[in-house]
């Protein structure tokens, strides 16, 4: 009787060690499915991130050559024209830029073409919703050119204001400028416009100022 359940005993324990055998392929298995599909994850992000890199490269470039002509003529400093454009617009993708190509939120004048958009404000220290009615244009560089002329002509109720704005001789200066001179409510503006510039190194298409 000793000898069978010894017998029995050994059959048991192959079959124990069988089934961790067939368990620890199953776990590699699993576990090289993941890697698997976290490294094919991993190139799909990398691919994407190249792309849209690729894509907001070329955008740049597009309108750099058209801000520094603009600057030649209005004064306003090249990489602010394009960093204003990359922030008001969420680098072309905003509904006001991709169909009407507003790419800085300027407001329509009476009897201009417009459309009337939600956009946000702040107001006594908070964001609020309102409905603004804004320029259309028919091109990109249409909204580039009525941008450089807003700053350099002023508003009809005050043509002088965004003087500062004209007057620097730098980036730096033109975007604090363009807070004190009341282009935008954001506190933070400036600090945006000068991220982007140096982000993008947008400063390599100034025209070197007199």
């Amino acid at each position: 009787m000793a000898k069978k359940k010894r017998r029995k005993s050994k059959k048991k324990l192959r079959h124990q060690r069988l089934l961790w055998l067939i368990g620890g392929l199953f776990v590699l298995v699993i576990v090289a499915s993941i890697v698997s599909e976290t490294v094919i994850y991993q190139k799909q992000q990398a691919q994407s991130e190249n792309t849209d890199h690729e894509q907001k490269v070329a955008w740049i470039n597009q309108l750099a050559p058209y801000a520094r002509e603009l600057q030649e003529k209005y004064h306003v400093i090249a990489s602010i024209s394009i960093a204003q454009a990359i922030l008001e617009s969420n680098w072309n993708t905003s509904t006001l830029a991709t169909q009407y190509h507003n790419l800085y939120g300027i407001k329509a004048d009476t009897g201009q073409k417009s459309v009337v958009l939600p956009t946000k404000e702040f107001e006594n220290g908070q964001w609020i919703t309102i409905q603004g009615r804004f320029a259309a244009y028919s091109s990109w560089q249409e909204s580039m050119k009525a941008h450089a002329m807003l700053l350099y002509r002023g508003t009809s109720w005050n043509t002088n204001q965004y003087q500062h704005v004209l007057a620097a001789k730098d980036y730096a200066t033109a975007a604090q400028a363009l807070t004190q001179d009341g282009y935008a409510t954001d506190p933070s503006y400036a600090k945006k416009l000068i991220t982007i510039i140096q982000t993008w190194h947008l400063d390599r298409f100034d025209v070197p100022t007199k």
